[in-house]
């Protein structure tokens, strides 16, 4: 299961750490955040120690949503040393994710 990073945590999570973050943005009510859900649990199991894979339920954590302009779900951005290096919106192959994971690494 992903991490799950809300406004309290996103800074020491995914801005102060030392490995490539993959954050997912999503909503419960969102048909294809529940299509991309289980690929980020997936990669978070396969790149445990590498990097960190998590989730942001935008409708309980807004704060950091709107500051990196995420108007659509589900919205999946790779930070490295706390900036944005790569963004996927709407629903990909996994392929897609981890290829943008391993670009950061």
């Amino acid at each position: 299961m992903a991490l799950e990073i809300t406004d309290a945590t996103f800074d020491e999570v995914v801005l102060q750490s030392d490995k490539p973050v993959l954050v997912d943005f999503w909503a419960a009510w969102c048909g294809p955040c529940r299509m991309v859900g289980p690929i980020v649990d997936e990669i978070h199991a396969e790149y445990d120690g590498k990097a960190v894979v998590g989730k942001v339920d935008v409708d309980a954590n807004q704060e950091f949503a709107a500051k990196y302009g995420v108007r659509n779900i589900p919205t999946v951005l790779v930070f490295k040393n706390g900036e944005v290096v790569d963004k996927q919106v709407g629903v990909a192959p996994k392929k897609t994710y981890t290829d943008k994971i391993d670009a950061a690494l």
